[in-house]
């Protein structure tokens, strides 16, 4: 296999939805609002990419400061390569792009919890989320 790991390397939506559709994250992504799929991809501050040929056949997209936090809101591979060490060099090459103080944070999907265990993160369960149309509670 003939992998090459691109940063900030340009993304059509076009490719962003089929790879989307090719992993497990079509059915928790918008991929029929293109508008907020091509702002995903515009407004990321750091995208690792991983290509066979032209073929996209992985990614890993976050949104950080680089110094202290970067959140890793997408993890995709391809189901055709997954297995195959992808995902591990998308991880690595996103931590070679931050500050020795960054942690790499991530909302994992349930069938993926074992694999983020497997590689050495940790488990932490405090995070929380309010969706746009939730209203804020009284305290």
């Amino acid at each position: 296999m003939n992998l090459q790991i691109r940063v900030n390397a340009p993304i059509s939506a076009d490719q962003f939805i089929a790879l989307l559709q090719a992993s497990t994250l079509a059915e928790r992504r918008p991929v029929h609002d293109r508008a907020c799929i091509e702002g995903m991809l515009r407004h990321a501050d750091l995208t690792i990419s991983a290509w066979l040929g032209e073929r996209l056949v992985g990614i890993a997209r976050s949104v950080t400061d680089f110094h202290y936090a970067c959140y890793l809101s997408d993890l995709a591979g391809d189901r055709e390569v997954q297995r195959q060490g992808i995902g591990r060099a998308l991880i690595e090459a996103t931590r070679e792009q931050l500050g020795p103080q960054a942690k790499l944070i991530l909302l994992a999907a349930p069938a993926a919890d074992a694999y983020y265990e497997r590689i050495g993160m940790t488990r932490n369960p405090r995070a929380w989320m309010l969706s746009r149309e939730q209203p804020l509670a009284e305290d």
